[in-house]
């Protein structure tokens, strides 16, 4: 056989077989199976605030919570525990979590009571229920209970770069009820359009719906920009407004949280003029080992009609101050420490420092400007 004979021959042969691959990988079945997992998540705690509330909540007595977490002083407890199931397939998806601990009773503390077959009885055991369906490509719709939309910190501590959450985290929705429409154009654009009951609220306490929007960009696999806001009737037909912006960048170990949030609310005095507020964080984190990780914190909260912090009746001797406003600046400094797989062990100093005397004072029995609390917490994740 001449040589350019079987060149000829080897090259017939390589088409073939180009061919004979494409043609199988072209009929090659798509993986429908779907794929069910199971898990859950324990975060207990041991929180010493200086300001030593007396009923332990980490409460003012005219009832306004400062955080969700940690919600108890001096008191062994649960911070959050859950445990979830999640089903994943090619074209619909879905999650169902059910939770417990003293963040949880913090957290919907709010949750309206109308009529008599729903409320936060029913609603806090919820974390999640929600089905997804896939309507094209890159375009999904959920339904159901689910994490809001808002902010760059989450509702699961683990999550988060502090144990502890930011008060623009604390003061925004932490879960929704209603649907949402994702869109994933490219890898570097998601969007999603929220249509809600309201401001964190399962069970209806009002006819209007919010309306919110998210869009995330990540120019690269580092950086994540966010802007993010919420349009909803509130205290009534009185409309109130959220937007944020937020980044988080990683570069090596070290990993920058920011957000800024500004809202509004329509007065009800019948003038069609709005209070606000606005708050913001600014977090870092330093992975010095990979079992030991360091975090510090700054952040900002106002809000000087009190909109959206109620700060209560406060009495400072003999005189009583209805609702004094919140005009505060915080800070925090913690370690993470990973002994072994899925445990982790956080421990965090937190302080605030505000304009009015609003913060809980059991030893003198009047408030004062300023609280410290100092937090230790052992999670396990499986």
């Amino acid at each position: 056989m001449s040589a350019r004979r079987a060149r000829l021959i080897a090259a017939v042969l390589g088409v073939s077989s180009v061919l004979s691959d494409t043609t199988a990988a072209q009929s090659a079945p798509t993986d429908s199976t779907p794929r069910v997992s199971v898990g859950a998540f324990v975060d207990s705690y041991f929180a010493w605030d200086f300001g030593r509330p007396p009923s332990f909540d980490r409460s003012f007595a005219g009832g306004a919570v400062f955080t969700t977490q940690p919600a108890r002083h001096n008191e062994f407890n649960v911070n959050l525990a859950f445990v979830e199931i999640k089903l994943d397939a090619p074209h619909y998806r879905g999650r169902l979590a059910l939770q417990a601990g003293t963040s949880v009773a913090s957290n919907y503390a709010s949750e309206p009571t109308t009529g008599t077959v729903s409320g936060p009885s029913l609603s806090r055991i919820i974390q999640e229920a929600v089905v997804g369906v896939q309507v094209a490509r890159n375009l999904w719709v959920d339904a159901g209970v689910f994490f809001s939309h808002i902010g760059m910190e989450g509702w699961i501590s683990r999550d988060n770069p502090t144990y502890t959450r930011s008060l623009v985290a604390d003061y925004s929705p932490y879960y929704q009820s209603g649907a949402k429409l994702t869109w994933t154009p490219s890898r570097l654009v998601t969007a999603q359009v929220d249509v809600v009951n309201g401001w964190q609220n399962i069970a209806e306490n009002n006819q209007g719906k919010g309306v919110g929007m998210r869009v995330d960009v990540t120019p690269d696999d580092a950086t994540t920009l966010s802007y993010f806001n919420l349009f909803t009737p509130e205290n009534g037909a009185r409309l109130r407004t959220l937007n944020g912006v937020g980044l988080k960048r990683t570069r090596g170990a070290f990993t920058v949280l920011t957000e800024f949030d500004v809202g509004t609310q329509v007065r009800d005095d019948g003038t069609g003029t709005r209070s606000g507020w606005a708050g913001w964080t600014l977090v870092a984190r330093a992975q010095s080992t990979p079992r030991l990780a360091f975090t510090g914190r700054l952040e900002g909260f106002r809000d000087p009609d009190g909109v959206i912090v109620a700060t209560g009746a406060v009495r400072d001797g003999n005189r009583l101050t209805a609702n004094p406003p919140f005009r505060g600046l915080g800070a925090s400094i913690g370690t993470d420490v990973t002994p072994y797989p899925h445990v982790l062990w956080r421990s965090e100093l937190r302080a605030w420092q505000n304009d009015a005397a609003v913060f809980p004072n059991g030893r003198a029995g009047s408030p004062i400007r300023s609280n410290v609390v100092v937090v230790t917490s052992l999670a396990l994740s499986f």
